[in-house]
């Protein structure tokens, strides 16, 4: 069966972050298979939280790097909101960014259950292109 790898950047256990990406509380690993099965993985500390940026200048490549670098195992990134550095992972690495346009986990989880066949094509795409972060 197709299972996706989904990280969710959270503000606490039921929301996702308002903030950006690599500014979450922490990450909610997710198995989502395609007969709509959800199983929580893990619960993961973000360490690039208090990564603090050059010139307080969001979008830097070190926090990007310490952002994918804790995900590599993940196939997509899902977030309401991400900043700066969502076309370096749309460009430099082997993830899928998914907007869910909600803070609401659960509807959240949904939304990827509702969009899973578009999903596993682009990350079968990314995995064929490309390695899981391009320095």
């Amino acid at each position: 069966m197709r299972c996706l790898k989904v990280a969710f950047g959270m503000k606490d256990d039921e929301t996702l972050t308002d903030a950006h990406y690599g500014d979450s509380e922490f990450f909610v690993i997710y198995k989502v298979c395609e007969d709509g099965s959800v199983k929580l993985i893990e619960k993961r500390p973000n360490k690039a939280k208090d990564f603090e940026e050059k010139n307080d200048d969001h979008g830097d490549l070190r926090k990007f790097k310490v952002v994918v670098g804790q995900l590599l195992e993940v196939d997509v990134l899902a977030a309401f909101r991400m900043g700066p550095n969502f076309l370096r992972i749309r460009d430099r690495t082997n993830k899928v960014a998914f907007f869910t346009r909600t803070r609401d986990l659960k509807l959240a989880l949904q939304r990827i259950i509702e969009n899973f066949d578009d999903l596993w094509g682009q990350v079968q795409a990314k995995k064929a292109e490309k390695s899981p972060i391009e320095e």
